[in-house]
């Protein structure tokens, strides 16, 4: 797969998402540091999504491509495969829309994540990350039932719904130098990639990983798909073992580079956040302003924007950390 291959997802598609999700996703809100400017002397803007519904902004993506099912397959119902933010999205836009959700998650997700997709009515199947194969999980469960799978990054309805939060983002900050994306699939990155080429042209996208889970690093570095088996992070969000079909394109085309972080970096960067901003951002979340604090590039007097993906923190694993 190279960078000529067709993209499925354009600024019409995000645009049209922004319609759908009107007066169902909230619209979270930027906020600033001063002492976080003074740090990184840079003008940093978090887009906080740890704010969005279900605690994620995977909401966006979920409720968009639920949105567009036939009625026909509303009725059939919904599975996802996810280790949390997905599955919680999926649930609520499930019960929020009337259509019936059934959750695939590794047994060792964060206990809050699996217990808010119950608590939003879907049912959950858990599996071993370890033997099992999530994807393979989900195909079946979804052949048994005559149900839709609905893929937590790969889908076009998914990628035009995640870019609405870059999209709000620049609508309130303006022009920016510089987006950080936390990378997992590549659904958010690839989305906000193509809302930050349409409304600020000059805006660079950057990805940035676990360095436990770099597949998209080097999959854009060698312009091939490249795998990571169970990629062992504190980043439970980026576990993901490949871009997909429909977002690696669109990081080809769009994204301006890719960036990881380790995970002792990535958890200082989460506790600086907790401590002197008073916001609850889970590991994954954490990913782009860790790289900024890292000096992974050149920051100096830019205007910066950063996703805070979201907040869904596993407060009895993480402490153990502190």
């Amino acid at each position: 797969m190279g960078a000529s291959t067709p993209l499925q997802v354009g600024y019409k598609d995000i645009a049209a998402a922004a319609r759908t999700l009107a007066g169902q996703c909230r619209r979270t809100p930027v906020l600033t540091s001063r002492t976080i400017d003074q740090r990184t002397g840079a003008r940093v803007f978090f887009k906080c999504e740890n704010f969005q519904r279900g605690g994620a902004f995977k909401f966006r993506g979920a409720y968009n491509a639920l949105s567009n099912l036939s009625p026909e397959q509303k009725q059939r119902g919904v599975v996802a495969y996810s280790s949390g933010n997905h599955a919680q999205a999926v649930a609520l836009a499930g019960q929020l829309l009337g259509i019936k959700a059934a959750i695939v998650m590794p047994s060792d997700a964060p206990r809050v994540k699996a217990q808010a997709a119950r608590g939003y009515g879907a049912e959950v199947v858990f599996y071993d990350r370890v033997r099992d194969n999530r994807e393979e999980i989900a195909a079946e469960v979804a052949r048994e039932r005559g149900a839709i799978v609905i893929s937590p990054f790969d889908h076009p309805h998914v990628v035009a719904g995640q870019g609405t939060a870059a999209r709000e983002l620049i609508e309130e900050t303006g022009p920016l130098d510089y987006l950080l994306v936390p990378c997992g699939g590549g659904g958010l990155l690839s989305g906000c990639a193509i809302a930050a080429h349409h409304l600020s042209p000059g805006t660079k996208t950057i990805g940035v990983e676990p360095a436990a889970g770099d597949d998209v690093t080097r999959s854009f570095r060698t312009k091939t798909i490249q795998s990571v088996h169970n990629p062992d992070t504190i980043a439970d969000g980026a576990r993901t073992s490949a871009p997909g079909k429909v977002t690696f394109p669109l990081i080809l085309h769009y994204v301006h580079d890719m960036l990881t972080v380790t995970d002792e970096q990535l958890l200082r960067a989460m506790f600086y956040l907790w401590e002197r901003m008073k916001i609850v951002v889970e590991p994954t979340g954490a990913l782009g302003i860790a790289a900024l604090f890292e000096n992974k590039f050149d920051a100096g007097g830019k205007r910066i924007g950063v996703m805070l993906s979201g907040g869904n923190a596993d407060f009895k694993h993480l402490c153990r950390f502190l």
